[in-house]
């Protein structure tokens, strides 16, 4: 069977219900909040220059970018509800229909987490193809350290895969500079009752964003195309 069919399947069914299940809560709508700062910061909105949404679901993020790839045809049909002006296709993450130079910015969130380790320098590779000289990739993933120091296990291909800026670096080092990077989700905010989380957010965003970043839940890292 194909490696990525678990994932087709799982993300096929889940479409229809995805934003509420995952982002209709309070847990879910601080981590939207916080990658849609860091999106903020970085990108235009909205954009201005060809941009893609690599792994764009259900468009979640899509008002950052011009484009949206996922490999989900039913997240990708979700989308299209919410952005029928957008260029949204199905496709691979390593095996895009775009050409080379296609755009100024890719950002891809939530998905090289899912990936096995052969794959994601794969992605990268990808991303690089379709990027003009000096635009850039910007992506999240589990931050290792994190998941080190809890001593965390996964138990399946959902959310499995982490690195630490050292693994990115020896990933990307050839063909890319690492512009920036920062955190998302450095406190345990799930242990915080709900009425707390919202009031929170300001101290985890500088968490986030101090020395301390490489310890939070994710890494969101910016890379600039050599």
């Amino acid at each position: 069977m194909n490696i990525q069919q678990p994932i087709h399947d799982y993300y096929d069914e889940l479409a229809p219900k995805y934003d509420q299940d995952r982002f209709g809560n309070t847990y879910g709508q601080y981590i939207h909040q916080q990658e849609s700062t860091i999106l903020h910061h970085l990108l235009s909105y909205p954009a201005a220059m060809p941009t893609l949404d690599l792994g764009c679901g259900t468009g979640r993020l899509l008002p950052w970018a011009t484009h949206g790839l996922d490999y989900s045809p039913a997240m990708i049909a979700e989308a299209k509800k919410k952005y029928p002006d957008h260029n949204l296709q199905v496709g691979s993450a390593w095996e895009t229909p775009y050409e080379k130079a296609s755009f100024q910015a890719v950002y891809s969130f939530h998905v090289l987490m899912h990936l096995q380790t052969a794959e994601i320098p794969a992605v990268i590779h990808e991303a690089r193809r379709i990027l003009k000289p000096g635009g850039r990739f910007i992506f999240d993933i589990p931050s290792k350290k994190r998941r080190t120091l809890l001593r965390y296990r996964s138990e399946h291909w959902h959310g499995a895969q982490s690195l630490s800026l050292e693994d990115i670096l020896a990933i990307t080092s050839q063909d890319w500079k690492i512009q920036s990077y920062t955190g998302v989700l450095f406190l345990t905010i799930h242990r915080f009752p709900t009425w707390l989380r919202k009031p929170l957010r300001w101290i985890d965003d500088l968490l986030c964003q101090s020395i301390w970043r490489a310890y939070a839940s994710y890494l969101v890292v910016e890379l600039v195309r050599k």
